[in-house]
């Protein structure tokens, strides 16, 4: 099932400045912090080099720009995510998508190399290696889409055939040419499989719930077909799943 989003509810899934997660995400480890605060410590430096050794006095702009960069270390993460917010924003239209896991398995990739020297005094590269879950999910109208994300331990509740929902976004208004999905969400388990959480976690779930009860709604008021074969049945299904991503809008629940 895919059903068209208009904008606004778009940019409330996906909001213009960093949410608390996002945020935590490019807040990153340890030494993610102490490369921001050595930022900040060089920006404030440039500063001070400025106004002391050259005798430059622009007065509070000096001043503005000394603070901003001293605070890297602080804002640096809204300002990385917001970045990535906005690589999603530009484009011009999404959906709402229902589907099913189709396949998973676990791949092993390297991340990074670094070079150290043993007790021979030999040089040893040591690649940094990192398991992740690749997932494909789809649904009735052969539309498939696959994420790879690093492995948690609560990943081991994924199982083929359970339903996946996610954003997805396009420059077609017909959604006809998927180029961006966001992160998924298994509703039976309220779990999250992403990397980077594109969307609002505390937001996403209830338009899950209400999109499921709305088409709860439409099959109990469909009258069952009492003479089609299953290849027939499936067959009306993609057709109506095809003609709602036209005429429905998530707006009008």
């Amino acid at each position: 099932m895919l059903v068209p989003l208009t904008r606004e509810k778009f940019n409330q899934l996906v909001p213009l400045i960093a949410t608390g997660p996002q945020y935590k995400y490019y807040w990153g480890k340890f030494p993610d912090f102490l490369q921001r605060l050595l930022i900040s410590v060089v920006a404030a430096a440039i500063v001070l080099v400025i106004k002391v050794i050259f005798r430059l006095d622009f007065g509070p702009i000096v001043f503005l720009l000394g603070l901003i960069g001293a605070l890297y270390w602080l804002w640096g993460p809204v300002f990385w995510a917001s970045m990535q917010n906005a690589k999603c924003r530009r484009y011009k239209y999404s959906g709402f998508f229902r589907g099913r896991v189709l396949d998973w398995w676990i791949t092993d990739e390297l991340v990074g190399k670094q070079e150290t020297v043993d007790s021979k005094g030999d040089l040893v590269i040591v690649e940094n290696r990192e398991k992740r879950i690749n997932l494909e999910v789809g649904d009735d109208t052969g539309f498939t889409a696959q994420i790879k994300v690093p492995l948690r331990v609560e990943h081991k509740a994924i199982a083929r055939g359970q339903v996946a929902e996610m954003v997805v976004m396009s420059n077609r208004p017909d959604l006809s040419r998927i180029e961006q999905i966001s992160d998924i969400y298994i509703p039976r388990r309220e779990l999250w499989v992403s990397d980077y959480p594109y969307l609002r976690r505390d937001y996403f779930p209830e338009v899950s719930r209400r999109l499921r009860d709305r088409e709860q709604q439409r099959r109990n008021r469909q009258p069952r077909p009492e003479t089609d074969t299953r290849g027939s049945r499936r067959s009306k299904e993609i057709r109506e799943n095809r003609r709602r991503w036209e005429e429905e809008e998530i707006d009008n629940y």
